[in-house]
């Protein structure tokens, strides 16, 4: 599947790829190309035949990796716009999205009530539309929901255009091909999934599932599964290095990362396993579809800020601005972006609020992300959000996690601030090797000044990950909170 200027679905595989290439693998079960569109096709007819009407959104609920995908694909023939939800995903919040979303109908493999549920198997094919609907390239492509940082879902409409664009430039900025085999460890409701799944069929490549329990093994499933194209959040890298799957990884030729921020030291860790692949730090909020920055690791990174490599330049096409709390132009400070990749607005317009600046005749997207501005890029520093007023002065958690990543025997590190009763609290939650708080605190004490220094310190067998793969800071955040009411 490629991306093309008339939307984000036009499939070279409608008798341009061998129908007999692999396009899903899921454990021991491949689904070629072939497969895959003849199923596409027939859950399409059958939503087509359940709605009455041509849908506007279609949800995609699924357990089976391979059911997800494919329902994916199909959402897409339908001509509606795909609502990609996590089964994980609590029933009162998915209904929240359902409605939100004005979604029509749901393809699934799972019982699910109160909607026009269109119930799939992983071997119920056959054909049924006899080719995939029309879209406009201004009509939307997919609806993401994230929480940010207020923890209630946003609808997130991502236009046919915007991915279009997206995935022209990843076909420019790298070299897959039919040959490539791509991990998949993303969940469906997280946009980096489609990443994997548009540049894999985009190239004829195979997408591979990647279970959660691979994760604690990556070398041995990147080998025994032949990945050539790696893609994670970097929190894998210290989970793996902890459980001994960090080793060898010859057949890598790419090493993505993105979700969160890279620590330079687990950019190394991975770089040494997989010295033939080329390491990239990719950066983007949903809003600005997928990805809107990318940076090619390299040795010269070590020195860079807080230990984290930085996200680099913009994607083609796209204009950055950087603004200090007064919204003037400046070298640090907030980053937002204007271009073909912004989205236009969120479902409900409250939610709009804030979130755009106006200035030079554009509209720009407001990241929250704070960032510095340099010659190759930009490096990041933080959340606007997470800057807290510790005994009056102000303190960025990034800058005390990276100090405390460097602590003998400390792995990951993050640090949240819960209202004490005399104002906020450092608590920083780390993995490891376990040391005494005291020297804990000496240790960041000696590099910070003491606005800094946490005030408690809590091992941790592994930080809390939420379904995306990312840090679950909410509820370290909450832990922290009882830990100091107590």
């Amino acid at each position: 599947m490629t991306a093309s200027r008339e939307g984000l679905l036009h499939a070279p595989f409608l008798g341009v790829l061998d129908d007999g290439a692999p396009a899903i693998r899921d454990g021991d079960v491949v689904w070629t190309y072939g497969r895959l569109h003849e199923t596409a096709l027939h859950w399409a007819g059958r939503v087509a035949d359940t709605v009455s009407g041509p849908p506007r959104a279609v949800a995609v609920l699924a357990r089976h990796r391979r059911v997800a995908y494919a329902a994916l694909l199909a959402a897409l023939y339908t001509g509606a716009s795909v609502v990609p939800i996590s089964p994980s995903v609590p029933a009162a919040t998915r209904d929240a999205m359902l409605h939100a979303a004005r979604v029509d109908a749901m393809i699934t493999d799972t019982a699910v009530s109160g909607h026009s549920v269109v119930r799939v198997h992983p071997d119920d094919r056959g054909r049924g539309l006899a080719e995939p609907f029309a879209v406009r390239p201004d009509s939307t492509a997919y609806i993401l929901f994230t929480s940010g940082s207020t923890g209630v879902p946003k609808g997130v409409p991502v236009a046919h255009s915007a991915a279009a664009h997206y995935f022209d430039h990843v076909a420019r900025r790298y070299d897959f091909g039919h040959g490539d085999v791509f991990s998949q460890t993303f969940d469906i409701g997280f946009d980096l999934a489609l990443f994997d799944l548009f540049a894999a069929w985009g190239a004829g490549a195979t997408v591979v599932a990647v279970p959660p329990q691979a994760l604690r093994d990556i070398a041995g499933f990147v080998t025994r599964a032949g990945i050539t194209v790696w893609f994670s959040t970097p929190s894998a890298i210290p989970l793996a290095a902890r459980t001994g799957g960090l080793r060898p990884m010859p057949s890598l030729r790419w090493s993505l990362f993105c979700g969160e921020p890279l620590p330079v030291d687990d950019a190394e860790r991975w770089q040494r396993c997989a010295p033939g692949s080329r390491l990239e730090n990719l950066y983007g909020p949903t809003e600005l579809t997928i990805s809107c920055t990318a940076h090619r690791y390299t040795r010269a990174d070590i020195e860079s800020p807080q230990g984290i490599v930085p996200i680099g330049d913009l994607h083609d096409g796209l204009s950055g601005l950087v603004v200090d709390t007064d919204g003037h132009v400046a070298a640090e400070g907030e980053l937002c972006v204007a271009g073909p990749q912004t989205f236009g607005g969120y479902l409900d317009p409250r939610d709009d609020a804030g979130r755009f600046l106006d200035a030079d005749g554009r509209r720009w997207y407001r990241t929250g992300d704070v960032v510095r501005s340099r010659a190759d890029g930009f490096v990041f520093l933080g959340r606007v959000d997470r800057q807290v007023q510790i005994r009056g002065a102000r303190v960025e958690p990034g800058e005390i996690e990276h100090r405390l990543r460097a602590a003998p025997g400390v792995d990951a590190v993050a640090v949240v601030a819960p209202l004490g009763a005399a104002g906020r609290v450092l608590v920083a939650f780390y993995s490891g090797k376990e040391r005494p708080a005291a020297e804990l605190r000496n240790f960041v004490a000696a590099r910070l000044p003491p606005a800094s220094t946490p005030d408690h310190y809590v091992h941790v067998p592994d930080l809390p990950r939420t379904s995306r793969g990312k840090l679950d800071r909410p509820a370290l955040l909450a832990r922290a909170g009882s830990l100091v009411a107590a």
